[in-house]
């Protein structure tokens, strides 16, 4: 149950529209969705503001899209990441309305993202795949992201002449790969905070992106923060909760 759907039952049980016994029944109903080879948490979003996000290798087509589809059904969005040719083929038959994002290997089914406030700064068209799917996971969360492309420090005049830009965020993801100084670099230029992501680009002694990694652990910029390698996702749900001001905490 998504979180305006529990606080409108809530409130009809207020003004006795809804007897107890009929709410917690409600809330009682299927909270997981039992597909025998996968459990899905229709109660996430309750949880933690959003859907579930399905990760697509080691599942069939079939499977992601069955997963993918009863949660659509139960909170009107779904994003699945990671997804090969054949998983977007079987999530788009059972989704039309979905969005197939080639670079990203996304396939997003959700409302038109509206808020702003997020910039996604990418070092190189190499990191491309990683920084959409930063964007399109908040897309899906609600936000709709700027994409700076291609501004890596070697050639830091192409970053610098986006400074106005970069300032003019709340938050911001870097993408980057090789030795990962984007983010250390963009976190000096600004008084927000900075996501900074990973990525697996590089040469031999880049070790499938533990050398970015170690620089933006690293940095010397205090307001920078930093996610798993290549984890386009968990750097975009990290930004959209900083641009939306962080969770309402429980009561």
């Amino acid at each position: 149950m998504d979180p305006s759907a529990l606080r409108s039952l809530l409130a009809r049980v207020k003004r006795g529209e809804v007897s107890v016994e009929a709410a917690e029944e409600s809330l009682r109903a299927t909270p997981f969705g039992d597909l025998t080879y996968a459990t899905i948490d229709h109660h996430r979003e309750w949880r933690q503001g959003h859907p579930e996000i399905v990760f697509a290798p080691g599942k069939t087509p079939d499977q992601a899209a069955t997963i993918a589809h009863q949660i659509y059904e139960r909170s009107g969005r779904t994003l699945v990441t990671r997804v090969s040719a054949e998983h977007a083929a079987a999530l788009l038959a059972r989704l039309p309305d979905a969005h197939y994002e080639k670079r990203a290997r996304t396939v997003r089914c959700s409302p038109q993202a509206t808020r702003t406030g997020i910039v996604v700064v990418s070092a190189g068209t190499a990191d491309e795949p990683v920084a959409f799917e930063v964007r399109e996971t908040c897309r899906f969360l609600g936000h709709e992201p700027r994409l700076i492309a291609d501004v890596g420090v070697a050639g830091i005049h192409r970053l610098l002449r986006r400074t106005e830009d970069l300032r003019a965020a709340r938050v911001l993801v870097a993408v980057a790969g090789m030795e990962g100084a984007l983010a250390g670099v963009v976190a000096g230029l600004v008084a927000a905070p900075v996501v900074a992501v990973p990525t697996a680009i590089g040469y031999g002694t880049g070790l499938g992106g533990l050398a970015a990694l170690a620089t933006m652990l690293n940095s010397c910029a205090a307001n920078v923060a930093c996610v798993n390698i290549d984890n386009g996702v968990g750097a975009a749900v990290m930004a959209a909760l900083i641009a939306d001001g962080g969770a309402e905490p429980a009561s």
